[in-house]
């Protein structure tokens, strides 16, 4: 039986997201919580009273630094942190995995632990599963975390695998090391981006006797669609009967997400950290508080903020605090944000408990995002980047170093990363190239015709041009009609082609330059269409295949709409054609579906078990067998994101008719 004595109180209706409580040693908690990180038994610039006033009630503290200093024998002798700091809420310590993950070049992982050397005495120390409970059972912490293995979330698989069964054997060595404490003691999911690992792991963890369980891995590499996805996977995996927390995030749109996808628990140093950079979340939007355009701004930071920030002080003096790099600017600051992050915690319980979460759910979602920067009318004044910088960045978008060694282009406002788990190259040719089978299409004089929806850094284009290099017969000739809204990700990625390799061809250039490019014998012919997709479509020649590719639908909404997939099929007629997506999601599977598609299951993609593809005809659709059967519908009826935004009851019945009667599920397949 759990010690926490967890119960959930409400869920939310049309989401996962709900509002539960438990106690601790140090008294009750309710959620979804925010826990500030106290690292070394404080939580930076704050004091213990301020904390208490901007509404925590559990910290997070760490037990690998409180190892090094000041060690196991002064908790011992003061009787645990709560003493120590002064602090008679609940602690949760974290194990200090994470911490070892942070110093690649400076530990050993074996079975036995984790071999550092000491940043305060240079000493080598082993942290065991067993060292690590039993500090923190000398801290007394309310809360405690095994020890766990992790690793880069776009780690490969094999590495993948090894440190989910070590996590696992230290996780029994963890409960054994606790033995008849009454501190609470939770397990660490692992697994990286695979779902099957996921599975497994979640899967041997609920089966042994932890108070609750941590979604681990995350916030480590992966792209916000990916947190997402699996954030969603593994907290459906996890008992209903106790907490859910997901370590180390983050921004309150992704604690925001999280709720909605069922998490109940989250820590995060951003608070913390982007005040010390003049940062502050208001419920108007994210602001710099270093801009120029708040250097005579009387107003208060938040207008509807009762913290004592934004009771006392003007934008104007904390402008000026952040600009001298004052400390007390720093703790104003994270004082407002700390205030910020509980008081959306308590709306969104509010809002379970009353059950209006979407409704608070679909309002945030938009204010969450919003951020001063956004306004070319007020420039943010703060360190100019230096030349190597400039050379990384290119209006919304920049290059980012992948910790495998590949680069990918991200862009800054969204988040989100093109080609982000696997090499890009690779990926491009797996998703999108080999399912299209072009090297067949192309051996009978024949002329194909490739739509590709989002050229972005070129990568799926590149890739179908070295597929056929030599290999289209006489007569043959590969078109692509590459569409795209914004060209400076591929300006990006050429302006620092050593780091595509993908882009050491004149091909790409020439595209910029021209709009076309046309290979010296004719057999391939690159066209770029700049613009909206949807408004290029009429021009566009009749297509084969269509490589989708677009930002997802929380970036690019309009181009996974039903009605821009209805308006793709009324395009393509009764052509035979083939799309293939990395999206993998039941709602595009179903909007595709809906509007007459057959849908089948692509290649795996790094986190993903299958992407997908769709046909326009039947006899393609049946011939190529993959496509989805009664197991998925199964699955369709059980999950809760099966529907497009807005549709009502009549349109949600008219859509599950439809697809039930759909011809893929009325036929073997």
């Amino acid at each position: 039986m759990s010690r926490l004595k967890f119960r959930v109180e409400a869920e939310a209706s049309g989401s996962k997201a709900r509002a539960a409580r438990f106690n601790t040693l140090h008294g009750e908690v309710v959620t979804p919580i925010f826990m500030p990180v106290g690292t070394q038994a404080t939580v930076k610039s704050q004091t213990v009273e301020s904390l208490l006033e901007t509404g925590s009630n559990v910290l997070l503290a760490n037990t690998y630094h409180l190892l090094l200093r000041p060690g196991p024998e002064v908790f011992d002798r003061f009787g645990g942190i709560h003493r120590f700091m002064n602090w008679n809420r609940p602690v949760l310590t974290d194990s200090g995995g994470f911490q070892i993950f942070s110093l690649p070049h400076s530990r050993k992982m074996d079975e036995a632990g984790a071999r550092f050397q000491s940043y305060v005495d240079g000493r080598m120390i082993l942290l065991s599963p067993e060292l690590s409970i039993g500090m923190q059972k000398s801290i007394g912490s309310d809360i405690m975390m095994v020890l766990d293995q992790c690793i880069p979330s776009t780690a490969p698989k094999p590495m993948a695998i090894e440190a989910m069964h070590l996590t696992h054997r230290w996780a029994e060595r963890s409960l054994l090391a606790r033995g008849d404490s009454p501190q609470s003691m939770f397990g660490i999911v692992q697994g990286a981006c695979f779902e099957d690992l996921r599975a497994q792991s979640a899967e041997f963890l609920t089966r042994l006797p932890f108070d609750g369980f941590a979604i681990g891995g995350l916030a480590v590499g992966e792209s916000k669609q990916q947190r997402e996805d699996f954030t969603e996977l593994a907290a459906a995996m996890l008992p209903r009967n106790l907490p859910r927390y997901l370590m180390g995030v983050g921004t309150p749109i992704d604690i925001l997400e999280a709720v909605h996808r069922g998490v109940d628990m989250f820590d995060c140093i951003l608070p913390s950290q982007l005040a010390q950079r003049g940062v502050a979340f208001t419920s108007k939007a994210k602001l710099q508080l270093r801009r120029s355009v708040y250097k005579f701004s009387e107003d208060r930071l938040d207008p509807d903020c009762d913290c004592h920030t934004c009771r006392t002080y003007s934008k104007a003096y904390l402008h000026h605090l952040n600009k001298t790099e004052e400390v007390l600017g720093w703790h104003l600051l994270s004082r407002h944000n700390l205030a910020f992050y509980h008081g959306l915690m308590s709306r969104i319980r509010e809002s379970i408990l009353s059950d209006r979460f979407l409704e608070l759910y679909r309002e945030q979602r938009e204010l969450l995002v919003r951020s001063d920067e956004d306004h070319p009318s007020t420039p943010f004044q703060g360190p100019k980047p230096n030349r190597a910088d400039r050379r990384l960045t290119l209006g919304d978008f920049e290059v980012i170093r992948n910790p495998l060694g590949f680069s990918s282009i991200r862009q800054k406002s969204s988040g989100e990363v093109m080609h982000s788990v696997n090499p890009p190259d690779e990926e491009a040719r797996r998703l999108y190239v080999e399912p299209s089978n072009l090297k067949d299409r192309l051996k009978n004089g024949s002329e194909v015709v490739v739509w590709d929806v989002g050229l972005g850094a070129a990568h799926n284009a590149m890739a179908s041009i070295r597929e056929v290099d030599g290999v289209i017969a006489s007569g043959s000739k590969l078109r692509i009609e590459s569409f795209e809204n914004d060209l400076d990700p591929l300006k990006l990625a050429i302006r620092n082609a050593p780091r595509f390799p993908h882009l050491h061809h004149p091909a790409p250039t020439v595209l910029l330059r021209d709009g076309k490019w046309v290979r010296r014998d004719g057999g391939v012919e690159w066209v770029l269409r700049e613009g909206d997709f949807l408004s290029k479509l009429d021009s566009a020649s009749a297509p084969d295949l269509v490589f989708y590719d677009p930002f997802s639908s929380k970036t690019d909404s309009s181009l996974w709409t039903p009605e821009a997939f209805r308006r793709l099929k009324t395009v393509l007629g009764d052509r035979k054609v083939r799309l293939m997506t990395y999206s993998h999601s039941t709602l595009v599977r179903s909007v595709l579906l809906h509007c007459g598609f057959f849908v089948g299951a692509g290649p795996s993609s790094g986190p993903k078990s299958s992407t997908t593809v769709a046909f326009n005809t039947a006899d393609e659709a049946f011939e190529s067998g993959i496509l989805l059967g009664q197991d998925w519908l199964e699955r369709r009826a059980r999950s809760d994101a099966r529907y497009p935004a807005g549709l009502d009851e009549e349109g949600r019945r008219e859509m599950d008719d439809r697809i039930a009667r759909h011809p893929q599920f009325r036929r073997p397949v």
